[in-house]
């Protein structure tokens, strides 16, 4: 960070406008993909520059400028140059780009699940479904077990874990550092080629309008629930979505929908189905070890 950058674009139909600034951070998930990995800068970068070259003081191209904040100013973002590198091989030779597939879905560790999961820090990726067939499925991967390592490269950020599998050419054999009931195992996978049809989590749950994914408590979730209570877990937020306008993150519990409590992921889309001719929903969410109410709106059409 705050090495000098230049970038050079057309803003605006203005042709060859360059502009300087720094980069301001590296690896930023701004929420375009599985697989954000940008370069933030405060070089000016405007409508029309995407597509441009982004280069440090050596005149080296170190990014491909993409993205804008557009509520901002001086927040600008470049694709790492390595990440074009990677893929040209596969356009040039085949047409399109092969990504590793490992299977799963993962979720963020927050500071409550590490410590339900014994962690020191809350680092890794927790797996929270393994696709049934997958890679993943076929190496013995495990709901409730967390990735802290990718053929010897430290997981400390769970978005890690799907850009290291997606970089890596299907076939690869590596080993995933596991933890699991909290031992640390090695489990060796071969990584597989990411499907073109259409993914599915378990059984297919129907459509909520409300842009997150939910699961089933696990017991180790359960250290600040009552014996008899029930839940489900927000595994991932949909970035732009109702649920993400509304707070609602990775990690957190819900408790009730529309002041009924839930047992399971079962009784919550059963709830949510009989909701359908409400505008929104009212969550009470367990969250950072507290409780509150959350009302969500949903997405109409």
């Amino acid at each position: 960070m705050g090495e000098w950058v230049v970038a050079i674009g057309n803003p605006f139909g203005l042709e060859h406008t360059v502009t300087a600034g720094i980069v301001s951070a590296k690896g930023r998930v701004i929420g375009a993909g599985p697989y954000d990995d940008f370069i933030q800068t405060d070089a000016s970068i405007n409508p029309g520059n995407s597509g441009g070259p982004l280069f440090d003081i050596y005149g080296r191209v170190v990014g491909i400028n993409t993205a804008i904040v557009p509520q901002g100013q001086g927040i600008g973002f470049a694709i790492p140059i390595n990440i074009a590198k990677d893929i040209l091989q596969d356009l040039k030779l085949k047409g399109e780009v092969e990504r590793g597939w490992l299977g799963v879905l993962i979720q963020k560790v927050n500071p409550e699940l590490a410590d339900s999961f014994g962690l020191d820090e809350p680092e890794g990726a927790l797996v929270a479904e393994v696709i049934e067939g997958s890679p993943a499925d076929k190496a013995g991967l495990k709901r409730g077990d967390i990735v802290t390592s990718f053929d010897g490269e430290k997981i400390e950020d769970y978005g890690e874990l799907s850009r290291l599998a997606a970089k890596t050419h299907p076939g690869t054999k590596v080993n995933l550092g596991v933890i699991r009931e909290g031992k640390l195992e090695q489990l060796k996978l071969e990584i597989g080629l990411y499907p073109k049809s259409e993914i599915s989590f378990g059984k297919k749950k129907p459509s909520n309008s409300l842009g997150m994914r939910v699961g089933d408590l696990m017991p180790e979730m359960r250290g600040y629930l009552d014996d008899n209570q029930g839940g489900v877990v927000v595994l991932d937020v949909e970035s732009g979505g109702s649920a993400a306008e509304a707070g609602l993150q990775s990690g957190d519990i819900i408790l009730e929908v529309n002041r009924q409590p839930i047992k399971d992921s079962k009784d919550y889309w059963a709830k949510l189905q009989e909701l359908d001719a409400k505008e929104t929903v009212l969550f009470l969410l367990l969250k950072d070890g507290a409780t509150r109410f959350v009302a969500v709106k949903r997405e109409q059409g």
